[in-house]
């Protein structure tokens, strides 16, 4: 496992290239069936865009974003030398050799008769009376205003065509071009620019740096945290040692094999994933290690100790992983890859966690370096001062049913509570907060009403005429439409470009003007073959959810329009839209995840307990943590994302572990004693010092979450930790109320009996 793990870091890429070569018909399908699936899921393809492009015959420029844009930011760029500065700035950026274009004020599709091309920028010897004419002028060209420039005048934007054959590394399409921009300023220490890159591709590298950044933090963040807990929890240095060791073990193990799985750009593989399945294995390997002290202080030998310990919790171990395993494999039938590959990795990760768990404790307690491990046993905080919980287990026995009356009905409370959640989504929701992308992205947002552009489809059908004017009047009036939505920004179409003709009279009156139109620049945005029309608005990334009844107010008003222009279809359109219509699916993904999971661990708990009615007492247990955390989450006002799906799911996987662990224990004890309180009361004793234990660790080990700097993980973390903390709750008061009332109390001979008298 160890060879194959660090072959993984070595060479992570090697086995597919080997199976590629090997067998080129079967991956080359794949990778085609793999962007199939990944059109359909972007949903349609945008006006000018690179798919529209591939979509249509007609050859388009890119006018409303690309996959790498400079957003610079000055006072004004209509003085001399600030129009000086910026002409060198974009020859400089030309001159690099990934650049093969750049799409800026001074190209924007000419709007003139004779579709010459006009320079946007006086000379820099020009007057200032010239400077601000061409101000004027370019604030009222509706290719340049709210696309190319801001309206404010103060944010310029350099669209780049990238010749990816001279791209050698990842600087060359992000930090290259900043660089170039600061060496050009330097010669122009008299105008205040300041520049800043974003687009897909910037961000979808930030993302990749980040995540390779927080593998390697996180992961010696784990094991230093992981040794540190040892040290706190059992004061002994081998019995750190041998509890600490499986996880670093286990960890190193997985992010050795799941490079091999190619998910590099998953935000939360390399940040959420180490710390989860540190905390996974080291609740194991507390329960096994504190047993293997007890035994050892009972006087057994070291191997004898080891191997009653892996008997009486080895079974439990392994039904938690399980369970914890399922709750993850409930993630593969997403919708989201985000979510599904997370998923993916989890599962790989637990297993091969509980591999290192049994092995290396098994292996590790076979030898006689590990004889003194009891020590410190009895000299434990949590060991000393567990006995101050007695009250309460006392309170839980002398009232069940009222105990377990509270525990159903706040479960149902805060479960309707929880279904009150609204989902929501976010296009860069992987981005560090504090990175120079996410701050650029955020300007765009306020400056050009957002990075991201959907449309508004006209379309009418084959037996239909329609005139230019009737074109021009619906998509004027669509344009209105658009405008008056403070949440969208800079409307286009067909309408705005004529009006922008010169000539007097409305767009309408200036119809017959179309023609005149330069043909890359008309087909953009009306197709008379095709019968379409379309009109390009913006959308910021504030969240899906923001846009809700901005969509649903377009699309009545659309309808009306429907209705007064008879054999005309006219839709919302576009990724922001699509995402809008399918934002349900986060809810379904949740609700089959939680589903999926919820069935089949209590199935798995009926067989392995041999009850069903085992079972159904450990729905309330492992119900109420989740939704004290949707309730709370409703109460504050947080939507139901992705993270949220994630949270949820890993939540129900670890906090299904302690209930584990405590009805092995009672089983045990009940065979000893008819007598349901009793049997709770030890059970309580025995393993409640363990599960208090783990519930810090985990506690700790979501806290280490918050020192990185995506929202997404901060959301992450504060639902772990909420879970985590209503867990413990419902196992150490809930679930004995629970097993009181419904748990069998039939006395059954202990198992040394059963052996003896074979």
């Amino acid at each position: 496992m160890t060879a194959l793990a660090g072959f993984g870091y070595w060479q992570p890429d090697l086995p597919r290239q080997w199976l590629a070569d090997w067998f080129p018909s079967v991956f080359n399908s794949r990778a085609d069936l793999e962007q199939d699936r990944q059109r359909d899921q972007n949903g349609p393809a945008q006006p000018g865009s690179r798919r529209e492009t591939v979509d249509r015959p007609v050859q388009t420029a890119a006018l409303f974003a690309s996959d790498v844009m400079m957003v610079i930011e000055t006072d004004d760029f209509f003085q001399p030398q600030a129009a000086r500065a910026i002409r060198e700035i974009v020859a400089d950026q030309l001159a690099l050799p990934q650049v093969r274009g750049i799409t800026w004020i001074e190209n924007a599709p000419p709007l003139n008769l004779f579709g010459l091309p006009e320079p946007v920028l006086p000379d820099h010897r020009a007057s200032l009376a010239r400077f601000e004419q061409a101000k004027q002028k370019a604030l009222a060209n509706p290719m340049i205003a709210g696309q190319l420039l801001s309206r404010d005048g103060h944010t310029l934007l350099l669209l780049y065509d990238i010749d990816w054959f001279y791209v050698r590394s990842d600087a060359d399409c992000t930090t290259k071009f900043v660089e170039q921009f600061d060496a050009t300023m330097s010669r122009h220490r008299e105008v205040r620019m300041t520049a800043g890159i974003t687009g897909e591709m910037p961000m979808r590298l930030r993302i990749g740096e980040k995540n390779d950044e927080n593998d390697r933090k996180f992961q010696w963040i784990v094991y230093g945290g992981v040794l540190l807990m040892a040290a706190i929890l059992f004061r002994g240095l081998l019995a750190v040692i041998i509890a600490a060791l499986p996880t670093v073990v286990g960890t190193f193990w997985t992010f050795g094999l799941i490079r091999f799985m190619d998910m590099e750009d998953n935000p939360f593989n390399f940040v959420v994933v180490p710390v989860l399945l540190s905390m996974v294995g080291f609740t194991d390997s507390v329960h096994l290690v504190t047993h293997i002290r007890a035994k050892r202080l009972s006087g057994l030998g070291l191997r004898e100790a080891t191997a009653l310990a892996m008997d009486e919790v080895g079974g439990a171990c392994f039904l938690t992983s399980l369970t914890t395993a399922i709750g993850f494999a409930s993630l593969w039938w997403a919708h989201h890859d985000v979510v599904r590959e997370f998923g993916q990795c989890c599962v790989v990760g637990v297993i091969v966690m509980f591999v290192a768990v049994i092995t290396t404790i098994s292996l590790a307690c076979r030898t006689w370096l590990v004889r003194g491990i009891q020590k410190g046993e009895v000299g434990g905080w949590i060991e000393r001062n567990f006995y101050r919980i007695t009250p309460l287990t006392d309170w839980v026995g002398r009232w069940p049913r009222a105990v377990a009356g509270t525990a159903i009905l706040l479960t149902v409370l805060t479960g309707m509570m929880t279904l009150q959640l609204k989902p929501d989504e976010r296009v860069f929701q992987g981005i560090p907060e504090s990175s120079p992308e996410a701050k650029t992205l955020r300007h765009m947002d306020q400056t050009f009403g957002g990075l991201e552009t959907s449309f508004v489809e006209i379309r009418w059908t084959a037996d239909e005429v329609i005139a230019n004017a009737e074109v021009v009047a619906i998509g004027d009036e669509v344009e209105s439409l658009l405008r008056s939505e403070p949440m969208l920004g800079s409307p286009l179409g067909i309408a705005t470009l004529v009006r922008a003709l010169p000539g007097d009279g409305t767009a309408i009156e200036k119809a017959g003007l179309i023609e005149l139109l330069p043909p890359p620049l008309k087909q953009i945005f009306w197709s008379p073959s095709n019968r379409r029309a379309f009109i390009v608005f913006r959308v910021q990334d504030l969240g899906i959810a923001a846009y809700g009844e901005v969509f649903e107010r377009l699309s009545r008003e659309l309808n009306k329009l429907v209705e007064k222009y008879p054999g005309v279809t006219i839709e919302l359109q576009g990724t922001a839209v699509w995402r809008w219509q399918n934002l349900y699916r986060i809810v379904v993904d949740l609700a089959r995840s939680l589903g999926t999971a919820s069935i089949v661990i209590l199935v798995v708990l009926g067989i392995f307990y041999r009850s069903l009615r085992f079972g159904l007492i450990a729905v309330i247990p492992n119900l109420f943590p989740l939704t004290i955390t949707g309730a709370a989450m409703w109460l504050v006002g947080q939507p139901l994302e992705l993270v949220s799906v994630l949270a949820f799911t890993v939540c129900l996987g670890i906090a299904v572990d302690d209930t584990i662990h405590f009805m092995t224990r009672y089983r045990e004890e009940i065979r000893h004693t008819s007598d349901r309180q009793l049997a709770c009361k030890r059970a309580t004793q025995s393993v409640g010092p363990a599960m208090t234990m783990t519930t810090v660790v985990l506690l700790a080990g979501f806290s280490t979450v918050w020192m990185s700097d995506s929202r997404e993980h901060h959301v992450f973390a504060l639902m772990g930790a909420a879970t985590i903390a209503a867990a413990i709750i419902g196992d150490l008061v809930f679930l004995p109320a629970l097993l009181q009332l419904f748990g069998r109390s039939k006395r059954q001979p202990p198992i040394t009996q059963k052996i003896s008298g074979g």
